[in-house]
């Protein structure tokens, strides 16, 4: 059998504050608000503790906002030799603005993120991993050259198209008018490392007031199970694969969740041939073997 290689990658979200401004319904509440300085902060360290304990560089997706409001603990991110991406201002969804908006988000965030880090960032998560075609071709217009919002797959890299179209549903028309399939964009040459909702801490261990359906509370060893079949999954399958976590200090900070990554390094440790790296890494290794397609548009 040939060799395994598992490129396992941590990429951080640091929602804190502005996820409760931006997105989670916790602008008007004192507590919420509270609950996002603790994410920028307390848990924030105590992630940097877990990954220098296991000798682990990983990505850190920074808001804006987390940059202006927790700057000692974000340059600790940038000191322990993380790599710092891009995750918009205020976690403020890209479906929801104009393109005017997008561009001066990303303007703002690009320049935030050269000057802190002292080099551009190259990679990109949408807030609630929402893109458009308008907000990928910006992307490639400001040099960035991967991103970890889409999930076409979910263990390897690719190069996404811009621009799929589709029809949606109107039952005031004729049913001809809406029975259409989807329509596919053109070739891009920017690197999506897969997000998955499924090895997100998010979704089901984030109590959130406003989400009628937010779990919370779920065990850690429930959603540890989930993670592990995915890899064991993977592994039994795939000779070469990724496996990227999207997790965030508000979350995985906690005690509980803590531990459970703790067992999971130790777990995919046991493993032949996998490394802890960075999103760029994975970046870099897929570009070497996958030029993208004629006339795709490039960084």
């Amino acid at each position: 059998m040939p060799p395994k290689r598992v490129l396992v990658s941590y990429g951080v979200d640091v929602d804190a504050v502005a996820g409760w401004i931006g997105s989670y319904g916790g602008e008007d509440s004192p507590n919420d608000i509270s609950r996002g300085i603790w994410a920028g902060t307390i848990g924030t360290q105590r992630l940097l503790k877990m990954f220098a304990k296991y000798d682990i560089k990983c990505t850190w997706f920074i808001p804006g906002h987390s940059l202006d409001t927790f700057p000692e603990d974000m340059a600790a991110v940038r000191d322990a030799g993380h790599e710092i991406g891009l995750h918009g201002y205020l976690h403020e969804n890209p479906v929801d603005m104009s393109l005017e908006q997008q561009e001066a988000v990303l303007d703002k965030t690009y320049r935030q993120l050269t000057e802190f880090a002292g080099k551009p960032p190259r990679g990109s998560v949408a807030p609630w991993w929402e893109t458009s075609a308008e907000g990928t071709k910006l992307l490639l217009k400001y040099g960035i050259e991967y991103d970890h919002s889409l999930q076409h797959h979910d263990c390897q890299p690719y190069y996404p198209r811009i621009g799929d179209s589709w029809t949606k549903i109107d039952y005031s028309k004729k049913a001809e008018e809406w029975m259409k399939p989807l329509v596919k964009g053109g070739p891009s040459g920017l690197v999506e490392i897969p997000g998955n909702w499924y090895i997100d801490d998010l979704p089901p261990m984030m109590f959130i007031k406003s989400a009628p359906n937010s779990h919370g509370f779920m065990n850690a060893r429930d959603v540890e199970s989930i993670w592990k079949d995915h890899f064991d999954y993977f592994y039994r399958e795939y000779d070469e694969f990724v496996f990227t976590f999207s997790i965030h200090p508000d979350v995985s900070g906690r005690p509980h969740v803590l531990l459970m990554h703790e067992r999971l390094i130790e777990y995919f440790k046991q493993h032949e041939g996998v490394e802890f790296v960075t999103m760029e890494y994975i970046c870099d290794d897929f570009k070497s073997k996958n030029p993208p397609e004629p006339g795709a548009i490039l960084p």
